[in-house]
């Protein structure tokens, strides 16, 4: 089948023709029948109006050339990756001043009333009942509880508190908190309900995750060397990707950040200090942001994709 029919326009004087054009070759010459000069129409490959610029030629204003946008993916994940290694740092400097404060001495009250409990519910002031402190270093102080119940030690040292109290006929209780100058979970107002029962089946209530100060300033160390770690793994991926174009590095770096509320979550000191808890949840966004943005472009380039 030959090429078809089609009108053109003269790009010299602007006069219409027709011409039919034979199959071969792609660029035919025909002359103008008002100022004579030739002009050139290349066979169609295209259905209209896609070849029209091939026709006629300068019919179409030139685009713009593109330009590459100011601020690229590539950019935004190196900031991200600075930030995290920037808040790690911050945040690993406050948890080792917070730990270093709760080493300092102080002394707490610790008090609370003892209950009978029955199968009804409520309870009324247990009279008589034995309660035993033991301190942080294993020292014991005993008390018996008056008509209302009530016990008070004073000048109990920093760190974990356990509380045994014991009353015939009715199961012993313990109950442990932690008193630190950064770390309270509450000396005065406890309340300790006895049900009865036997020596066999006592109770313990954990006020804290700590049972002593050793172990507290030990999670503190942790989380401080964790996040030296993010911050080493944040920095080295943010001067790679400002180096050269590496996607599974600012991963790898990227989920240090989004990881690391987690893993102080499992050191228990996650959700004990608000402005920590505050501060990973910003560090867990900027490693999301970047870990996100460097997987994409991981998928998009391929693993074999270097940038010069």
């Amino acid at each position: 089948m030959g090429a078809p029919a089609v009108s053109v326009r003269c790009p010299t004087c602007g006069a219409d023709l027709r011409v039919v054009l034979a199959a071969a070759p792609p660029t035919q010459w025909f002359p103008c029948p008002q100022c004579r000069n030739p002009v050139p129409v290349v066979v169609p490959r295209d259905p209209p109006p896609l070849y029209s610029w091939e026709v006629v030629p300068g019919l179409y204003p030139a685009l713009p050339s593109p330009r590459r946008p100011r601020v690229t993916l590539r950019r935004l994940a190196q900031v991200a990756l600075v930030s995290v290694a920037a808040i790690a740092v911050v945040l690993g400097g406050v948890l080792a001043v917070l730990g270093a404060e709760a080493l300092g001495p102080g002394s707490y009250v610790v008090s609370g009333t003892v209950l009978e409990g029955g199968s009804g519910g409520g309870g009324v002031p247990a009279s008589g009942a034995t309660v035993v402190l033991t301190t942080d270093g294993g020292q014991e102080v005993v008390q018996h509880t008056g008509a209302n119940g009530v016990f008070s030690f004073s000048h109990v040292p920093v760190g974990g508190i356990s509380l045994n109290v014991t009353l015939p006929e009715y199961a012993p209780a313990t109950v442990t908190t932690f008193a630190s100058a950064v770390y309270n979970t509450g000396t005065t107002g406890l309340t300790v309900t006895l049900v009865p029962g036997s020596l066999g089946n006592g109770t313990t209530t954990a006020l804290s995750p700590f049972p002593d100060l050793e172990s507290f300033v030990a999670s503190i160390g942790s989380g401080v060397a964790l996040l030296g770690i993010v911050a080493v793994f944040g920095g080295v991926a943010a001067v790679v990707t400002a180096r050269s174009d590496r996607p599974p590095v600012g991963v790898v770096g990227g989920a240090a950040g989004l990881l690391a509320p987690a893993a102080l979550y499992f050191l228990s000191i996650g959700g004990i200090f608000p402005m920590l808890t505050a501060g990973t949840a910003v560090l867990a966004a900027f490693g999301a942001f970047a870990a996100t943005s460097r997987t994409v472009e991981l998928f998009q380039v391929g693993p074999e994709s270097r940038t010069t």
